[in-house]
């Protein structure tokens, strides 16, 4: 019997976080980290397909989707912050042993935390997320020129069309063989959250941020190499964001890995939910001990 999703508010670091949350409190729990430029209504499904054994939890970052949205004066955008939300969440909803879904912004946030707190980790599930420069292909060229200079006109001009309207619909839709499976929702609700007042500087903050993660990367490399966690890789084979050739890289550094690929985009879980849930069960009926 699946568990009904409940949505809530609370105070973390000084900041409205919302999160949803669903299934038994006393089963593992597995926390979704969405990516750019989604919330956590990216998982609505996927919370109610393991609902019926898992507990789920799934937050919007602070100025994405339900969150509050301090102004920059007042809060700095970057993957350290958000790590630290997703873990001030966790102490105070008192969840100290875990499974991680790791996706596009997602990945970086996760890592700093398993690598951080390695004993908390039950497993990690990787969907179209990167912890190697493999990853980081043509996509990726407006956004180093970023890195290098934050006063290239060209590049910030490139990237916000990564979130006007028709950059969203891309986003959703780019690599996926039937587009009429991709509900117009998903990118209606992202524009809700990035048309506040700030959000887009936000947005370019947080792609400059993003160089912040490469240099990480060794880092996360080693725990993967030391820890030997148990991972599986859930990826759309079509991303042109994050390529398929991110996915194969952590063959090189992960010993207990399972790993599928499906024939679609970077939000593959629109276009293949269904099956993609299947493997989580699976793989995560015979990983975690109840």
């Amino acid at each position: 019997m699946k568990n009904q999703t409940t949505h809530h508010f609370i105070d973390i670091n000084g900041v409205n976080i919302f999160y949803r949350e669903a299934g038994p409190k006393d089963a593992p729990t597995l926390v979704l980290l969405h990516g750019y430029p989604a919330s956590s209504f990216m998982f609505r499904n996927l919370i109610n397909q393991l609902s019926d054994k898992y507990h789920l939890i799934a937050a919007d970052y602070p100025g994405y989707g339900r969150s509050e949205q301090p102004t920059i004066a007042d809060f700095a955008y970057t993957f350290d912050n958000y790590a630290s939300i997703i873990e001030g969440l966790l102490s105070k909803l008192a969840i100290t042993k875990y499974s991680l879904y790791l996706m596009d912004y997602g990945a970086p946030v996760g890592w700093r935390i398993a690598a951080k707190h390695p004993e908390r980790i039950d497993t990690l599930i990787v969907q179209n997320g990167c912890a190697y420069e493999e990853g980081l292909q043509t996509f990726w060229d407006p956004i180093k020129a970023y890195w290098k200079d934050k006063n290239d006109k060209e590049a910030e001009d490139t990237l916000r069309t990564f979130h006007n309207p028709d950059g969203l619909k891309w986003q959703y839709t780019h690599g996926v063989a039937d587009t009429t499976l991709i509900s117009p929702d998903n990118w209606e609700m992202d524009l809700r959250h990035l048309e506040r007042l700030e959000n887009d500087r936000i947005q370019l903050d947080m792609f400059y941020d993003y160089g912040t993660n490469p240099p990480k990367y060794p880092e996360w490399q080693k725990y993967f190499r030391d820890h030997n966690p148990e991972m599986l890789i859930v990826y759309g084979k079509n991303d042109y964001i994050f390529p398929v050739a991110g996915a194969e890289a952590y063959k090189k550094d992960v010993k207990n890995l399972e790993y599928h690929l499906f024939e679609g985009g970077h939000f593959v879980l629109e276009s293949h939910g269904d099956v993609i849930a299947e493997t989580i069960k699976d793989f995560l009926d015979r990983k975690v001990k109840r």
